[in-house]
């Protein structure tokens, strides 16, 4: 039994955790994957938007290099911001089912099953990808993350999205060595909020021809040797070894509609919370992070949610008379 449980391990999770124990609450993290496990599935030589200090939790400086931080500077910061802390959390346990009483919730996961009388939802969106749904996204070639430019050595690929997960990958594979990199773009242009030290990059690029783009164009079908897509209005087809589907992600609104939560009827699907507290539409169920911008997966990051896990666990004291 646990006064708080909290379902996701990334950085927003472990600042509401860290919250909760400075406040003498008992709490338990809950992560399906590793510890921030979706930074963990970034590409390997990411750079973040966010300097260092923006990154920071715990109270724990985050020292890096230079003025943006890398991938693995960021593991090691949070390793150690986990150990300092020594926060109670449980790594690669799956939440399966949660069901909320006046009594709490009833927690149950693919190892144990837990109580509790308050819960965070601090899930984030990373693990499910915005599909394609056209034929061949199911093929070996067919990849919707991006890690590393090495096995793309001497291929024909094929980066489809235009924004900075689309356009970090497509430099990246044009200077380590990719026979031929074609961006397929839906938009007129370069998403505005990529990065902006890296956008005029690959704009240059794009211009010069070193990398192909196809903009206002949209893939209609991936074949093993080849990809067939509608470009302002015609129908083209190009050599292809491999598909990068950086097409961005969501929250699993499944899981969350399966608990109770309630939905705004705006195009972004946002989950219904108190912007004070930060409670959902479910009583003593809170959401924290990128989470709370539903289909708008650019709203919300590290940088701007970590006021949540003060929101939350200041409310939960209140609740508890501490």
């Amino acid at each position: 039994m646990y006064d708080l449980i909290i379902v996701g391990g990334g950085p927003i999770g472990m600042a509401c955790g860290i919250a909760a124990q400075e406040a003498g609450i008992n709490y338990l993290i809950i992560e399906k994957g590793y510890l921030v496990n979706s930074l963990y599935h970034y590409p390997h030589s990411m750079t973040f938007f966010s300097t260092a200090d923006k990154l920071e939790i715990g109270g724990i400086p985050f020292i890096s290099q230079n003025t943006k931080p890398t991938r693995s500077e960021a593991l090691e910061y949070y390793r150690r911001v986990c150990m300092k802390h020594q926060l109670h959390i449980h790594l690669q346990e799956r939440l399966v089912d949660v069901l909320s009483s006046k009594a709490g919730f009833s927690i149950t996961t693919d190892k144990d099953s837990y109580q509790s009388q308050y819960l965070i939802l601090a899930t984030g969106f990373y693990d499910l990808v915005n599909p394609l749904n056209i034929p061949g996204e199911d093929l070996p070639k067919v990849a919707h993350y991006y890690k590393d430019p090495h096995p793309y050595f001497g291929q024909r690929v094929a980066v489809v999205g235009a924004a900075n997960s689309a356009v970090d990958a497509a430099l990246e594979l044009y200077r380590k060595g990719a026979k031929e990199v074609t961006m397929i773009i839906r938009e007129s242009e370069i998403s505005p909020r990529v990065k902006y030290w890296v956008r005029p990059d690959v704009i240059n690029r794009i211009e010069e021809g070193s990398i192909k783009a196809y903009f206002e164009a949209e893939l209609s079908a991936i074949h093993d040797d080849h990809i067939v897509f509608e470009h302002q209005g015609q129908s083209k087809e190009i050599a292809n070894d491999a598909v990068l589907a950086l097409t961005g992600y969501r929250p699993d609104f499944k899981m969350l509609e399966n608990i109770g939560l309630e939905f705004s009827e705006e195009a972004s699907h946002k989950p219904l919370y108190d912007e004070d507290t930060m409670e959902s539409s479910v009583s003593n169920l809170f959401l924290a992070g990128v989470i709370c911008g539903g289909l708008e997966t650019n709203k919300w990051f590290i940088e701007n949610s970590r006021v949540h896990a003060d929101k939350i666990i200041g409310e939960v004291k209140r609740r508890m008379g501490f």
